[in-house]
């Protein structure tokens, strides 16, 4: 495999407080390769959007490091560094606060274009903010390219968004919430046009959703990361992971999930968590951080020893004492299984 074109390297992030230091981020691990679709999810709080600054090089990791093609990110090599701030960009949630609103959509695409030296002269500028609005299926482009953001619908908004990123000819996007705040009519195509993208530019990209059916939606052929408490606790093919997951915080997330057809939600197994309230982050729990919710629950084990992210099966990563065990018994009952079959 390929080197990957940015990548975590037990990266932390911890934030001090007035009543103590917060690890938003603890010990994550996260490879993405040129072309790949990776989605983190997990609830409010769990350091999804800290670990997507981090990649995006809006925060400092406090511990570990950040590299991008195979080099790691130091603002004191000047030509790399720059290299990295046009590689690495971001599309944030709201298209309402993020973009200018006294700048016509021309102001704001051509701006990085100048400033790069990406393009000489107004007609070169004007050409190729064109391309960038059809791009991002903001057609015809001269009916967009000398609007204000005001007169843009939310949809609109994002796609300028979208096309603000794609100035600098970025290799990577870390996509921040990208289609919550719009309508959901609209969700479908702003993805699509996303997809497009990766097909036809290569960009690799990091999701940051709280949705896990949009996670597998995108992520098609990608990755799934789940979070929670600041620690990955589980990552995998985005359809393996939705099809059997392995650690019971993912299964209740897609417990949670409901379902269009009544009679599997009548037979759906509904998992009961011990606790419905989720630990501070000031207040970590000791051993798995899950475990004063987790139904499966082992004394003795689960709150004592901190489970590592480790490979349950092919490409297929939990951090889960329970998951291991349970797969390691139907490992040995398969060799078992196996060697039954050789010895008839």
């Amino acid at each position: 495999m390929s080197s990957p074109v940015i990548a975590l390297d037990h990266a932390s992030q911890i934030f001090s407080t007035k009543r103590g230091p917060v690890p938003a981020v603890d010990d994550v691990t996260l490879e993405l390769q040129q072309g790949e679709i990776v989605s983190l999810v997990g609830e409010s709080g769990c350091g999804k959007t800290t670990t997507g600054k981090m990649v995006a090089g809006l925060l400092k990791p406090t511990s570990g490091t950040l590299y991008y093609q195979g080099k790691p990110v130091r603002s004191d090599d000047r030509e790399a560094y720059t290299a990295f701030r046009r590689g690495v960009q971001l599309i944030h949630q709201d298209p309402y606060a993020s973009l200018n609103p006294i700048h016509t959509l021309y102001q704001m695409l051509s701006a990085p274009l100048f400033d790069h030296h990406l393009v000489h002269g107004r007609n070169q500028a004007m050409a190729r903010v064109r391309e960038l609005l059809e791009l991002v299926d903001l057609t015809p482009p001269d009916d967009f390219v000398f609007k204000y953001p005001h007169q843009l619908s939310g949809g609109q908004r994002q796609r300028a968004s979208i096309a603000r990123a794609l100035t600098v000819n970025p290799k990577v996007i870390v996509a921040d919430e990208a289609v919550s705040m719009v309508d959901v009519s609209m969700r479908l195509s702003l993805l699509h046009t996303l997809l497009r993208l990766r097909d036809e530019l290569g960009i690799t990209f990091l999701s940051i959703t709280h949705d896990l059916a949009l996670a597998r939606y995108f992520s098609r052929g990608g990755r799934i990361g789940v979070m929670y408490l600041g620690r990955m606790v589980e990552m995998s093919p985005a359809d393996d992971l939705v099809d059997d997951p392995k650690h019971p915080y993912t299964q209740i997330l897609l417990s949670a999930i409901p379902e269009p057809d009544p009679d599997r939600t009548r037979h759906k197994d509904e998992l009961q968590l011990r606790s419905a309230e989720i630990p501070s982050l000031l207040q970590i729990p000791s051993g798995c951080p899950f475990h004063p919710r987790c139904p499966a629950f082992v004394p003795g084990t689960c709150d004592v020893i901190r489970p590592d992210l480790v490979p349950i099966e092919r490409q297929h990563y939990a951090a889960c004492h329970v998951a291991v065990r349970i797969a390691g018994v139907a490992a040995v009952a398969t060799r078992q299984a196996v060697a039954a079959e050789q010895a008839v």
